[in-house]
């Protein structure tokens, strides 16, 4: 049984980092192609070329948005026309997952630099592809992670707290995801079975949020950096990353995926979506009411969804919810990780029955 932990090269996390980019990515190459949001170059644009200086090329690409296989050839092609020798991703979830394809298709390193701790995807191997309407397509397994993350804790205390709430949901599936994987005996993303640090990075994680997430989101949303907020920027990117990646996917995310079958979600977050997968996940398990009732509890302190009303779902159609059972049961799905077999009927119960529990909970 071979066990396979990875991560990112290099992670760095520090308060004014975006100011020292130049002396982390140097020795990295010598012309780097910025992926960035008009809003983002906005905020941060300036402060990157102060730190490069005319110590290297830099040029700034606008992200159209999605990450998506029509997007991505279009930068190979700007890429190619730069000439450029490294990706640099900066902003949210898409980019950096646009960027990680991108330098995998150019056979180039990857500098990924999250603005925002909205979801664990910045350390991993993977760039999660979407149709141009914002549906999931397809998972891309990379051969390697980043080799670089870098975040600036200044950048994420000053984006909205939603964000970082949003971050706090990706990260709350990874214990669950983990756990039911490792009882299922499945192989990770990593390319074998968990090791003990994975597991323990997946289960530090989650303590930390329960610790940490009202104190971050407090402070966040007036806009300070605390300690708090550092720890749940690292649960959030870094345990939640390894975690996931090394430890194990299983239903919590297929429910995600299935999710965006539903027009109506597309206006939430990765992350809070993937929180009501936790509840409904937790349902298949048929867990502990004190398990459910604890996740339910921190989804209500720090603001994520735990009904299909609050996921902006009014009309629960039982056409609609079975659309998103069947395409959380796609061939290939993570939901085959669970320990025990589950079908769309197994998961539109399951999701009916966790809207139920997050109405009927007493906060």
């Amino acid at each position: 049984m071979t066990k396979i932990i990875i991560s990112p090269g290099k992670y760095i996390q520090g308060k004014g980092e975006l100011k020292r980019i130049k002396t982390h990515v140097e020795h990295l190459g010598s012309s780097f192609f910025i992926l960035i949001s008009k809003s983002g170059y906005k905020r941060f644009g300036e402060i990157i070329k102060e730190s490069f200086g005319n110590a290297a090329k830099i040029n700034f690409i606008e992200f159209n948005g999605e990450c998506s296989k029509v997007e991505i050839n279009r930068l190979r092609d700007e890429f190619k026309e730069k000439g450029s020798d490294v990706v640099m991703g900066v902003g949210g979830g898409k980019i950096h997952d646009t960027a990680k394809a991108l330098a995998y298709y150019e056979k180039v390193p990857a500098v990924i630099v999250p603005t925002i701790a909205s979801t664990d995807a910045p350390c991993s191997a993977l760039s999660v592809i979407y149709t141009e309407d914002g549906a999931f397509d397809e998972y891309l397994l990379l051969p390697k992670n980043p080799d670089m993350v870098l975040i600036d804790i200044d950048a994420v205390a000053n984006a909205p707290a939603r964000l970082l709430v949003a971050g706090m949901g990706d990260a709350l599936a990874t214990k669950f995801e983990a756990r039911a994987a490792a009882k299922a005996g499945a192989m990770t993303m990593a390319g074998g079975y968990p090791t003990d640090a994975a597991i323990a990075l997946a289960n530090l994680c989650y303590e930390t949020l329960l610790n940490e997430g009202l104190k971050a989101k407090l402070a966040v949303e007036k806009k300070v950096a605390t300690k708090a907020v550092e720890k749940i920027v690292e649960a959030n990117t870094l345990l939640s990353g390894i975690g996931f990646e090394s430890g194990g996917l299983s239903a919590a995310h297929a429910i995600h995926n299935g999710l965006t079958a539903i027009e109506e979600t597309h206006e939430l977050y990765h992350g809070e979506k993937v929180a009501f997968g936790v509840l409904v996940q937790l349902v298949l398990e048929n867990a502990p009411l004190e398990e459910i009732e604890e996740v339910l509890y921190f989804c209500n302190e720090v603001g994520l969804p735990t009904t299909l009303k609050e996921l902006n779902i009014t009309e629960a159609s039982e056409e609609k919810l079975m659309d998103v059972a069947k395409l959380s049961c796609a061939e290939g799905e993570t939901i085959y990780n669970m320990p025990f077999e589950v079908t769309a009927e197994d998961v539109y119960a399951a999701i009916l029955a966790a809207d139920a529990l997050g109405q009927s909970f007493i906060f």
